[in-house]
């Protein structure tokens, strides 16, 4: 039986929990059929399956990323498209598997940098969460990115910082270490108390 019946929007629901317990039963009953036909409609004519599908790929992805992790090229080409609403969706999707793909996703890493760049704030969180999974992959890959990750650090508006501050964290290497707690600290009295207290504790995390 075809998941489009079962799809939020051919509920005529808003709210994406139809998506979340469709996702959520294909991993529970390990339906690979299911979620291949998830997979090729993220090119349906109809832009709500698109994002509905899209959801339901997340919910598995959370759950059992190994699963979608075969479907990054079809999240690339919706990133690489112009709907806001799909590329930061695919974004989040991508962001569940970049560990698994590294190699793939830095082969096109200026690419998806311009993305980043343009993109929405949910956007720009995922690409971040992404790029610095690839830089933590290999030390190579680390080389290459953290510079961008660093100036990102630098830049960012001060509500983003501690969440870019853990995402970035698990790429810092011991020789790039110094650099990331510098931007760190300088960056402090920018800070509300409630985002001084995560920054200063992802910092302890490296004393």
């Amino acid at each position: 039986m075809s998941i489009i019946p079962k799809l939020a929007s051919s509920q005529g629901r808003k709210d994406q929990e139809p998506n979340k317990e469709l996702g959520k039963w294909l991993v529970e009953t390990n339906n690979l059929a299911s979620i291949n036909e998830a997979a090729d409609n993220l090119l349906n004519e109809d832009r709500n399956i698109r994002i509905d599908c899209l959801a339901v790929l997340e919910q598995v992805g959370l759950l059992a990323p190994d699963l979608i992790e075969g479907y990054l090229d079809e999240f690339l080409r919706l990133i690489f498209g112009e709907d806001n609403r799909l590329i930061w969706a695919a974004m989040i999707n991508i962001a569940l598997i970049a560990d698994r793909k590294p190699s793939q996703i830095i082969s096109r890493l200026d690419e998806i940098i311009k993305v980043i760049d343009r993109g929405s704030v949910i956007t720009r969180d995922n690409g971040i969460k992404i790029l610095a999974r690839v830089a933590a992959a290999k030390p190579e890959f680390g080389e290459r990115i953290f510079p961008y990750l660093i100036n990102q650090l630098k830049d960012c508006r001060p509500k983003s910082l501690p969440q870019y501050a853990e995402s970035i964290s698990i790429s810092v290497r011991p020789d790039y270490q110094d650099q990331y707690l510098s931007v760190l600290l300088s960056r402090i009295n920018e800070l509300s108390t409630a985002q001084e207290k995560r920054v200063k504790k992802i910092i302890k995390n490296f004393e």
